[in-house]
């Protein structure tokens, strides 16, 4: 702090963020609702249940869909509910990473970090990508002189500019920023509400209730298409939740913009739990029409699971077109959001000096924005997505197995993230100085479940999702391998190597820029 400066003089969020070593860097000038919106957007269920509804069809079917979106859906709300409490009594951008290091030491924090980090930039990559799978899809639909056919190269080219843009969103207009944010919340609301009556209005005939909730599909070409036995039930069914999982996640953008957000100790909290509890029940109607307006299910396995073979078969192309274009603006507005709350994680994480070349990002522009972080998350998302470039197909329908590698990478880092503090937080127990917004003693029994969801989630998310990626299968080929093992196990041995060369030597976790413990902690 500058000499003379008087503490008192602070607001309530300052002097919070005091109390726990920081001074107010970053613009204080987000709303409660702004808060939540940013999570609202990267949950996005335009972007998740469009793009990687291939992984419930393909797995499970529509009964596997309609069954399995609320029941995982309350399970990860229990999660988020133990990251609301935990936000309310630290709200800094650290967010997953400082809380597991302050209440687990700086080795839990040190792998907590890199977990978050990489889990966020992978729900960059995903999303970046499935919007621009989907912008190709909305042109070709549109417009005849858009080259038909899918194109890998096309679709990349198209990544790379959605990166771009909202990269430079991102570093030059931080007011142009939240009024998208602002925007998204409504888009997804209104948007989804119009694919919805769309499904329902449009389509000359629906499915029945027996085909929606009754139905079940292994297109995965795994145990012989069964859809029964052991194998089914628990290799290929599980693989369903990943929908669910992948498409309710990146909530902890409300932490990570805490020291953005007025009254984060409560702001931030509520952030966390409406985003996913709305997200929800608007996610299941979602997914809900789009079984309903299924004319041939045998035709939607034929075109590898996606959701447009649905649109397709069920209106005429004017309509599935506009329904694409609805979600390809959710997506890129989801986009837009996720690289915010992944470049606030590197500039928190690197601000404690736990990342290589942390004073780049660490380093705010004149802006006041980590426009270093900016671009570095453009870039890895980037380089993760490039086996894209390999053309997979499978029963011959193209199958975009890096979107889904990445897709998993995502869950996987994210939720272990989560994992961590919640059960430092549970071990805590009574001891844990809870914020204004608390579960007044319900994390006795809500984070244990949240662990063991966890855990059995990522877990999952490491299966193969075909024959040709089982490594003992004659037909096995690298271009079918779920890599999310490889790059999430490869990056973790680095770390643990780094840590024991260099960095425990070092690293004491968060660094305070101001005396903890000089001013008090407004949480009245």
């Amino acid at each position: 702090m500058p000499e003379g400066h008087d503490l008192p003089e602070l607001t309530d969020d300052e002097r919070h963020l005091a109390s726990l070593g920081y001074t107010q860097e970053l613009d204080r000038t987000w709303s409660g609702f702004s808060n939540f919106a940013i999570s609202f957007s990267i949950i996005s269920i335009l972007a998740g249940c469009f793009t990687s509804f291939g992984l419930g069809w393909n797995n499970g079917g529509p009964a596997a869909i309609a069954w399995g979106w609320p029941i995982v859906a309350a399970l990860i709300l229990v999660i988020g509910l133990c990251l609301s409490e935990l936000v309310s009594a630290f709200p800094t951008s650290g967010g997953i990473y400082w809380w597991a290091a302050r209440l687990g030491g700086p080795k839990a924090g040190y792998y907590t970090g890199w977990l978050n980090l990489i889990g966020l930039m992978a729900i960059v990559a995903s999303v970046a990508y499935g919007c621009a799978t989907f912008l190709d899809l909305t042109l070709s639909t549109f417009s005849e002189s858009w080259l038909k056919g899918y194109s890998l190269n096309r679709v990349f080219l198209l990544f790379l500019a959605i990166l771009a843009i909202a990269a430079l969103v991102n570093i030059f207009s931080s007011q142009l920023l939240a009024i998208i944010n602002n925007i998204s919340v409504w888009w997804h609301v209104f948007g989804a509400a119009a694919v919805i009556a769309i499904l329902i209005v449009v389509p000359d005939r629906h499915a029945s209730f027996s085909d929606v909730f009754a139905t079940t599909i292994n297109n995965s070409g795994l145990f012989g298409g069964e859809t029964s036995g052991w194998g089914w039930l628990f290799f290929v069914l599980p693989i369903s939740a990943i929908l669910t999982q992948y498409t309710i996640t990146g909530y902890d953008a409300s932490a990570h913009l805490s020291e953005e957000t007025k009254s984060a100790a409560d702001g931030a909290a509520k952030g966390i739990w409406r985003s996913i509890f709305y997200s929800a029940i608007g996610g299941w109607i979602l997914l809900l029409s789009f079984l309903f307006a299924v004319q041939d299910a045998d035709g939607v396995s034929k075109g590898g699971g996606a959701v447009a073979g649905i649109f397709d078969q069920a209106m005429s192309s004017g309509w599935a077109g506009t329904v694409l274009l609805i979600s390809t603006a959710g997506q890129f507005f989801c986009g837009v959001a996720c690289m915010t709350s992944s470049s606030r994680m590197l500039f928190a994480f690197s601000r404690d000096r736990a990342v290589p070349g942390h004073r780049w990002w660490a380093t705010l522009s004149t802006r006041k924005v980590p426009a270093n972080g900016v671009i570095l998350s453009a870039v890895i998302a980037v380089l993760i997505t490039l086996p894209a470039l390999v053309k997979v197909d499978i029963n011959g329908a193209p199958v975009p197995v890096a979107f889904y590698a990445v897709v998993s990478i995502g869950v996987v880092g994210l939720y272990l993230a989560f994992a961590v503090p919640i059960y430092f937080r549970w071990r805590a127990g009574d001891s844990f100085p809870v914020g204004s917004w608390n579960l007044r003693g319900h994390h006795r029994w809500m984070a244990p479940v949240a662990i063991v969801e966890i855990l059995v989630t990522s877990v999952v998310a490491l299966f193969p999702t075909s024959p040709g990626g089982v490594p003992w299968n004659d037909g096995f080929e690298w271009k079918f391998v779920n890599y999310t093992p490889l790059l999430v196990g490869g990056v973790l041995i680095l770390l643990w190597v780094y840590w024991h060369v260099s960095v425990k030597k070092w690293f004491t976790g968060p660094v305070a820029q101001v005396k903890v413990g000089s001013v008090e902690v407004a949480t009245s």
